[in-house]
């Protein structure tokens, strides 16, 4: 069984990122999908089955298009109709509903998946928005979450009654679209990744059958959903680790630097980082190349973020070495861990979490940094800008680190999920005009470019695609 939800993860490669799954239609009693849809025939054969807060509508109702909203729309689904249940059992019914009409249904939670796939996607959206109760158990060792609860409310939640857990960096985007396929975040190398601290999940499956998933009831599904769970069902409800919080305050130091000091800044983070040994409380740190045409209009600069779960005192002892290269922008402070999100670009209103952008998406698992690479892809930056501005404006170049301690001490028996040996997180991430075809030509070529110049400066490792961040396009073997 185990190896069989292994092959399927490089199946889901190829699938959304979402609160459940986009599923497959399992048995059609007709040969053909039904491709018209409105709400008001949804509205009558699905909704006398359902519970009465359950709600259905189409493109002209006022609720829609923030409904339907979504952080990227290059390849956008087209959503005939929108289905936000009110309880499990609802979920169920309408997953039957749809199999019996042989309709398409894709489960969606912040609307953060953007695979290319989703663009052949065409059918009725199973919303998750009203999913988002939180239940602290009285052990006060795990809690229940909604299949709908999204990480800046479960870490301001839990903040208040005393506990914390592992989510990802990003405020805006759900628990469960990246915990399903690993879920890097602040907390990593002290708890384990979001997937490593699932206890049990509440499932639908492909056919509408409702069913707990734990270590003692379909124990393979509990090891294929731990990093390869995308596609085997919509999570309802999940039971999850959770821990006291602490320190109160949180240390952050953000940096910019011209592109000139690349040298000196990677040397440092290949030393700081020493290949997976991050100081386990230097949670977290991203950054890279863009452009800021406030310091130079041709160069690409260098930016950087690092959050400290302790003291400032603590904080920059570590830091020393970046302290150390002179930097055109700094700004550091202590803040409680909710707060670090928006210390470091990640709130909810701020710009990553916009939605409604074509995003162009490219990435790569990494070891350490590889400096004749880093070159390569920072005199790419430098030569789109002068040779394609309005494609360089758009462009970042991320790269992410995290202290991964705790997620190396996971036995990779334990879950599907692939790459514990990956101690930087990659993304290319390039926002296009729409409907622009030479751009979006070009935003791919450089997108692949900058993804194999990373690879090629570890020719030694495989080529490793993490299946959140991947785009659709990547070979199955990746």
């Amino acid at each position: 069984m185990k190896t069989f939800i292994s092959l399927v993860y490089a199946v889901a490669l190829f699938q959304n990122l979402a609160a459940g799954a986009s599923i497959p239609r399992p048995l059609h009693l007709f040969p053909t999908s039904r491709r018209h849809l409105n709400a008001t025939q949804v509205q009558r054969e699905l909704g006398n089955q359902v519970s009465n807060t359950t709600v259905i509508f189409g493109p002209d109702d006022s609720r829609y298009k923030n409904s339907t909203a979504r952080w990227s729309i290059y390849q956008r689904p087209r959503i005939q109709v929108v289905i936000e249940p009110a309880l499990a059992t609802d979920v169920s019914t309408i997953v039957e509903y749809c199999n019996d009409n042989s309709i398409e249904f894709l489960a969606i939670n912040r609307g953060h998946g953007s695979t290319a796939t989703l663009g052949s996607f065409n059918g009725i959206q199973i919303n998750m928005a009203r999913f988002r109760d939180i239940s602290i158990q009285p052990s006060g060792e795990t809690a229940w979450f909604g299949g709908g609860v999204y990480d800046g409310q479960a870490t301001e939640y839990l903040w208040e009654y005393g506990y914390v857990t592992a989510t990802g960096a990003c405020n805006c985007v759900g628990m469960l679209g990246p915990g399903l396929g690993g879920g890097h975040g602040p907390l990593e190398g002290v708890y384990g990744m979001i997937s490593d601290n699932f206890r049990q999940l509440n499932v639908v499956l492909a056919n509408g059958t409702a069913i707990t998933v734990n270590e003692t009831s379909h124990a393979d599904l509990l090891w294929g959903m731990k990093g390869a769970g995308h596609n085997f069902g919509i999570v309802t409800s999940f039971e999850y680790n959770i821990y006291p919080r602490g320190p109160d305050l949180w240390h952050y130091h953000n940096y910019i630097w011209r592109g000139e000091k690349r040298d000196a800044v990677f040397t440092a983070f290949n030393n700081f980082h020493n290949n997976g040994s991050t100081p386990v409380n230097m949670t977290v740190n991203f950054g890279g190349f863009r452009l800021n045409t406030t310091i130079s209009t041709t160069d690409p600069i260098i930016w950087w973020t690092f959050a400290y779960r302790g003291t400032a005192q603590e904080a920059e002892r570590l830091l020393a070495p970046f302290n150390a290269i002179d930097s055109v922008y700094e700004d550091s402070g202590d803040v409680p861990y909710p707060g670090v999100s928006i210390a470091q670009g990640n709130g909810e209103n701020q710009f990553i979490c916009q939605d409604n952008e074509v995003r162009l998406t490219s990435t790569a698992g990494l070891q350490v940094y590889n400096l004749t690479a880093e070159h390569q892809i920072y005199d790419g930056f430098k030569r789109r800008i002068a040779s394609n501005p309005t494609l360089a404006a758009g462009a970042g170049i991320l790269h992410e680190g995290y202290s991964t301690e705790a997620v190396n001490n996971k036995n990779p028996e334990d879950s599907a999920y692939p790459f514990r040996a990956d101690h930087h997180l990659m993304l290319v991430q390039i926002i296009i005009p729409p409907g622009n075809a030479s751009i979006e030509r070009a935003a791919w070529e450089w997108a692949n470019e900058v993804t194999d110049q990373w690879n090629g400066g570890q020719p030694e490792r495989p080529v490793n695609t993490y299946v959140n961040y991947a785009n659709g396009y990547e070979p199955v073997e990746q």
